[in-house]
């Protein structure tokens, strides 16, 4: 076998408009069937994006023993859920971020994963397989910025669509939860290390009663990161790393295009360097990736821990900010 069949639980938007057709794209993927809980819903993406099978329920595609993996786009609460049922079904997974609702649910899921341990498992935070960011991380562990000192990021757009489900806070809505994740794990992964307090401001919309904006102060051994998401502010994205020596800035740090080369700046004691990186789809080199895993039976590329070490973070910042106090 030189591809993994996969399965998609989900017609979700970013399934249907960036990840399926970029793993389509991947010399791993062979993308073999989509699933919606309506069925009409699973035979007109499958139609739209050459699917060859279409299921109207989940059980059904985990069912199906021509599946080897899945990926689950589905709403933060079924993250788990369906990762476990999918797991018992014998299938790989790789699934959306945030991976649970809460550290502890997130615990539930790593517990399980090591009960199955031929089967892979991986949160999808696609950013960290785009080269800017391996890149700029080999860039600070080399001490071309010095010492790393403090990491500043932001991340927003503007959506107060009622029936957005990133505006419901039953589903796990809400700004830190969808992008303020990204904020965390970033900080994580450069630094590399885990946080030793943290302190969180949330302010959240009176009607949905999702956080529509917040800010977080992370403290690690060596250093701070500091960083901003929202839901209700002109879009924007943007993450600066300093050091004692230098500074990098990383253009598109989250979305990064798929049909522009990305860009980062190095700036050091006497000069500043822009880096380009050829076009790549961070979301064709992550389905790549993790089917390599699958076919050479090798460590996928971020393990199951770290998405239960960045749902601890998160839990903290919303304790902190309900306390007004560090956590």
């Amino acid at each position: 076998m030189n591809k993994v069949r996969w399965g998609i639980l989900g017609a979700a938007k970013i399934g249907l408009e960036k990840v399926i057709p970029a793993m389509q794209l991947g010399q791993y993927c062979d993308i073999t069937a989509i699933a919606s809980r309506e069925l009409t819903k699973a035979q007109t993406a499958a139609k739209h994006l050459s699917i060859p099978k279409a299921y109207g329920s989940y059980e059904e595609l985990i069912a199906d023993p021509d599946i080897d993996a899945v990926y689950i786009p589905l709403s933060n609460q079924l993250h788990v859920p369906w990762s476990i049922k999918s797991l018992h079904a014998g299938k790989h997974v790789l699934c959306e971020k945030p991976i649970a609702l809460t550290a502890a649910e997130a615990q539930k899921l790593l517990d399980a994963a090591r009960e199955k341990p031929h089967l892979k498992v991986m949160e999808a935070f696609m950013y960290r397989h785009h080269p800017q960011w391996r890149w700029a991380r080999e860039l600070v562990s080399e001490g071309e910025i010095g010492q790393l000192k403090t990491i500043q990021s932001f991340f927003s757009y503007y959506n107060i669509d009622a029936g957005n489900i990133r505006n419901m806070a039953d589903t796990g809505g809400g700004g830190l939860m969808d992008i303020g994740c990204y904020c965390i794990s970033l900080a994580r992964f450069i630094f590399d290390a885990e946080p030793l307090r943290v302190l969180g401001m949330m302010q959240y919309d009176p009607d949905f009663k999702t956080d529509r904006m917040t800010s977080g102060f992370l403290e690690f051994a060596d250093g701070t990161s500091t960083f901003t998401c929202s839901t209700q502010l002109q879009p924007y994205q943007r993450v600066n790393i300093l050091g004692t020596e230098g500074r990098i800035e990383i253009e598109i740090p989250f979305n990064a295009p798929p049909d522009k080369p990305g860009r980062i700046w190095l700036q050091g004691k006497d000069v500043t360097e822009e880096i380009e990186f050829d076009v790549c789809n961070q979301y064709t080199l992550q389905g790549d990736l993790f089917s390599q895993a699958i076919l050479n039976n090798t460590e996928v590329p971020t393990p199951l821990e770290d998405a239960v070490a960045n749902m601890k973070v998160i839990d903290d910042i919303v304790r902190s900010s309900k306390s007004g106090s560090w956590v």
